[in-house]
């Protein structure tokens, strides 16, 4: 397989969804299908957008340890990416993101309390494609 940091990269503009998981105060992990993140630099760091009052902001302020994942079903490739997420509330992290559009879900617009960003730092992954799989470490 060629570099990792550019096959993820490939794989990550390719596709609308991606998953992100994680863990419960039991231990246990959830999965859930997000919208394509809206930034990124390079595959170390993942920005998402979310709904503050959700369980997933609430797993990740009580255990930052976090996964995402990249999917192409039709061409059987796929990249996970481990680390840690972030829960961001300040004016900075939600400009930064912000899209027309949001108002949608947002009606009070970039400073709704309802609005967070979600960080994702990567430390390792593990990416699959022509019926090979290998890990690397995300630098």
């Amino acid at each position: 397989m060629n570099n990792a940091e550019e096959y993820v990269s490939k794989l990550f503009d390719g596709q609308n969804l991606s998953f992100i998981g994680s863990v419960d105060e039991s231990g246990f992990p959830h999965i859930r299908a997000m919208l394509r993140p809206r930034k990124r630099e390079g595959i170390k760091t993942i920005y998402f957008s979310t709904n503050t009052p959700t369980n997933k902001v609430q797993h990740f302020l009580a255990n930052n340890k976090a996964c995402v994942y990249f999917c192409d079903p039709a061409a059987f490739l796929g990249a996970l990416l481990v680390g840690t997420m972030e829960v961001l509330e300040t004016p900075e992290y939600k400009e930064m993101l912000w899209q027309t559009g949001d108002e949608m879900y947002y009606p009070k617009g970039v400073t709704d309390p309802d609005y967070c960003v979600l960080r994702f730092t990567a430390v390792s992954g593990r990416r699959y494609g022509n019926f090979q799989s290998d890990d690397f470490d995300v630098i």
